[in-house]
């Protein structure tokens, strides 16, 4: 989720330097067309897969007057919480002009996205638009008839892609304009987030917010002229119609392209001067930079007055897991446990847990939550936030070995490995939120995979009641559970939470309370409880397993299972976890399957994405999409973590490598920082540079991380240069430690200092259980050496500080040291546990509510 503070600098450049700036209008906020404008284009206020809040869409202004009535109170949008991305009904895929109705087996209409790889583009292939995919073809022929181009970017989850797609692209008539008149380009934005990120910053300059899908009208030299998020087939609520806008854009550039022309180079034109050189003011006024104690106790007052402190996460609703904002917070509580911000990232992940957007009958977590309480979700299950989840609470479980963390981060495995997994060992995209709520049904419905009635419960445990033992006493295990969950028989969804009426009736399971007060209340014990518990999910589950399933996106992004690899590798360095083997198991397959179908060793570079489906083998794109700046910075990231988990020295000079690639393919020597895309893209109008984390991490943020820590392991003081070069260009960024957390954790790796073990020795187990003492532990940055005397000379033992390191008494030896001072060496395992844990250990019960 795109925060607006990050972009409110780069707004307000763009509005002092585009020339022509006259022709960008903020149209007030729930209106239509202002009386006496000249403003044909009027926002569409609905709430698409967005990550801002709604706001009219600011178009460039056309000379024909409004044709949308003002914006009435009756719009059946207004004020409802619209839940959104999720994906096409059973009714848009079965349609008269494209898709497979009635008996037909051939569809009427088919375009170039036929042979692509993309879930997305694959689902427009159908269409009677003449879409292309984005790339020369397209956009040669744009400038060859001299059109404007219409993007249209979405992703294959995304709800309102698809009701855009069933209302305007599959109708013949709206098709017979669009074909006619423009060039017609769809983007899977997960696939090509250089050109969704470029694209969708004009949406955020000109509209306040922004979303999917992205509707975008470009001239043929790429600059942007106009565009918005969802646009209704016909004018409706004080909206213009896609047609409307379709007519009024081929009239104005078939009576006035030159200035539309002159407004899209302008805003092209600014967007690379905010890119290509610091602002003048930073370069002169040094001083105003604060110092990193100021933005650390800035950090800490932000997080505690904004976050929730009764449900968890930020104030308000909707709500959203912000990884990279907790993983600060645990940084900052471990930096300075006096100010207590641990209590934060604990509810939160305690709520977030209890909560409906976990998915408590089998595991993961759905993208976000409507309401504040995290009950009600939007169910899209996406891999990016299972990955960094898998971390938080692996880290949770490390800190304060709080048993239920274990237990909700094991679970998610459970999820990613079962419904997640390609054969072969990486990872798919996510899942959808929509599905069929019965085989035979018309259309598929928000949340019909994972909604229970009552009665359903009731009856699923009724003829089941043998499976819950024989313990149970006087203990009704339908009324226990539903007491658990809080499911009712009139069920649990707050209407304003179900604005289409999907969740009438149904249950979404949520925790109030906790096992030993149900306990309690059923004059049970806490083992009676958990049993129950246990058994109704595996039960729900079963059931649950034959309903039609969401639909996968069978995308396998390399940035995204860096993610996972890290989590893995988080989960992997819980000693005390019964599945510990496993999850190292599955991080290893997940290192060789990246390498094999990711990385293009001729070419010497990562691969954006691969595809699954039912083959046993991921397929490639004949026109392979190279990685970008956070595919490189997640994996080296997640490499690193392997590696400590591991100790496989190969995964730290893979990362070590591919560094190095980053810094060749994405550095800016003139400015530094690293650029999102490469140079010289083919058809990409400016190179951006990621300035904030939200749903993911930006790449620079972690880019940070991993400079520092390939640093100390290779001793390569050009690669801590970096590191300080980012924080000196992203100094002036304010809030710093709220618009970039994860790059204020590596500033306070930088300015506090490393821990590093060392442990000399033999491969053996006493060698072993020395890392594992301090493995177990959540220490932020911690660099793990292991010298094999055992074995040949390997990376780490050309490093000349590294040779006065010997064992003692013959013994495996273990020495702790910080910015190059060491402590006594030690052989013991417990007396490591001893010296870390008073440092590294809380007692999760202190900071509870």
């Amino acid at each position: 989720m795109l925060h607006s503070v990050a972009r409110i600098p780069l707004a307000n450049y763009l509005r002092c330097c585009t020339t022509t700036n006259h022709h960008l209008r903020k149209v007030p906020r729930g209106c239509g067309s202002p009386g006496g404008s000249q403003l044909g284009i009027q926002a569409p206020i609905v709430d698409c897969c967005s990550f801002g809040t709604g706001a009219p869409l600011l178009v460039h202004q056309f000379p024909s007057p409004p044709t949308s009535p003002q914006h009435q109170p009756t719009n059946p949008l207004a004020g409802t919480q619209v839940r959104t991305c999720s994906n096409d009904t059973k009714g848009m895929a079965a349609n008269s002009s494209g898709g497979s109705s009635g008996g037909s087996t051939e569809p009427k209409f088919t375009n170039r996205l036929k042979q692509e790889k993309s879930p997305y583009l694959l689902q427009h292939a159908h269409n009677p638009v003449e879409w292309y995919p984005w790339g020369d073809e397209a956009i040669q022929r744009a400038r060859a008839e001299n059109k404007l181009i219409f993007l249209s970017v979405g992703y294959s989850t995304c709800h309102w892609c698809h009701v855009m797609e069933k209302e305007s692209f599959e109708n013949e008539e709206v098709a017979k304009i669009m074909n006619e008149h423009f060039i017609n380009v769809k983007v899977d934005r997960e696939e090509r987030p250089d050109i969704d990120k470029l694209y969708m910053m004009f949406i955020l300059l000109i509209n306040g917010s922004g979303g999917w899908p992205m509707s975008v009208w470009l001239t043929p030299d790429l600059a942007p002229v106009t565009g918005g998020t969802y646009f209704p087939p016909k004018d409706r609520w004080g909206m213009p119609g896609f047609t409307t806008v379709l007519t009024k854009l081929a009239s104005k550039w078939a009576t006035d392209k030159e200035d539309l022309v002159t407004t899209g180079r302008s805003v092209i034109e600014a967007i690379r001067r905010n890119v290509d050189q610091k602002r003048a003011d930073e370069v002169e006024d040094a001083t105003s930079v604060e110092t990193l104690e100021a933005k650390f106790k800035q950090a800490i007052n932000i997080y505690q007055r904004n976050y929730d402190l009764v449900w968890g996460g930020s104030l308000g609703a909707p709500k959203f897991p912000e990884a990279s904002k907790l993983n600060l917070m645990f940084h900052l509580h471990v930096q300075e446990p006096k100010h207590k911000v641990l209590s934060v990232v604990l509810n939160t992940l305690d709520k977030m847990a209890a909560g409906g957007i976990h998915d408590h009958v089998f595991g993961g977590f759905a993208r976000y939550s409507v309401d504040k309480k995290w009950h009600v979700p939007h169910f899209e299950k996406m891999l990016y936030d299972q990955g960094q989840l898998l971390s938080l609470y692996a880290n949770g479980y490390r800190l304060t070995r709080k048993p239920s963390y274990l237990t909700v981060a094991d679970a998610i495995y459970r999820y990613l490995c079962k419904d997640l997994r390609h054969p072969a060992g990486g990872f798919y995209s996510g899942e959808d939120a929509d599905s069929l709520p019965t085989a035979d049904s018309a259309e598929k419905i928000e949340g019909a995979f994972y909604a229970w009635t009552y009665d359903e419960i009731k009856e699923i445990f009724a003829a089941n009641v043998g499976k819950f033992g024989e313990q149970l006493g006087e203990v009704d295990p339908t009324a226990l559970f539903a007491q658990h969950y809080d499911v009712q028989a009139a069920g649990n969804v707050e209407p304003n939470s179900d604005p289409h009426g999907h969740l009438l009736g149904k249950n979404i399971l949520i925790v109030y309370g906790s096992v030993r007060e149900t306990a309690e209340k059923f004059n049970t014990t806490v083992e009676v409880v958990e049993r129950i518990l246990k058994v109704g999910n595996e039960l729900l589950h079963e059931v649950r397993d034959k309903r039609p399933r969401p639909h996968l996106d069978t995308k396998i992004i390399c940035a995204w299972n860096g993610l996972v690899l890290s989590g893995l590798a988080q989960l992997a360095c819980v000693k005390d976890a019964p599945a510990r083997s496993e999850y190292l198991s599955t991080a290893g397959e997940l290192v060789k399957f990246i390498r094999a179908n990711l990385y293009d060793v001729q070419a010497r570079k990562l691969l954006r994405s691969c595809y699954g489906g039912d083959a046993e083998e991921p397929l490639t794109s004949e026109r392979p999409i190279y990685g970008f700046i956070d595919d490189y910075a997640f994996l080296i990231k997640g490499l690193i973590d392997y590696y400590v988990a591991s100790l496989d020295e190969h995964a730290l000079h893979w990362a070590k490598e591919l560094q190095d690639i980053q810094d060749e393919l994405f550095w800016d020597p003139k400015h530094g920082a690293y650029f999102y895309s490469e140079a010289n893209s083919p058809n990409v109008a400016v190179r951006l540079k990621e300035d904030h984390d939200g749903a993911e991490p930006c790449g620079n943020s972690v880019a940070a991380h991993n400079l520092l820590l390939l640093s100390d392991y290779f001793e390569e003081e050009r690669l801590k240069e970096k590191a300080r070069t980012l924080f000196d260009y992203f100094a002036h960024t304010s809030p710093f430690g709220y618009v970039l957390p994860e790059m204020m954790s590596a500033a306070l790796l930088e300015e506090q200092g490393r821990n590093t073990l060392i442990v000399v020795g033999p491969e053996a187990a006493e060698a072993n259980a020395l890392v594992d003492a301090v493995r177990e532990f959540y220490v932020p940055g911690m660099i793990i050496v292991q010298l094999k005397i055992d074995q040949p000379p390997h990376i780490v033992r050309r490093r000349k500080s590294l040779d006065n390191f010997k064992m003692v008494k013959n013994m495996p030896t273990a020495y702790i040291c910080h910015n190059k001072v060491c402590h006594l060496p030690v052989t013991e395992p417990e007396r490591l546990s001893e010296e870390f844990q008073p440092r590294y250990t809380f007692d999760y019960v202190e900071y509870e509510n």
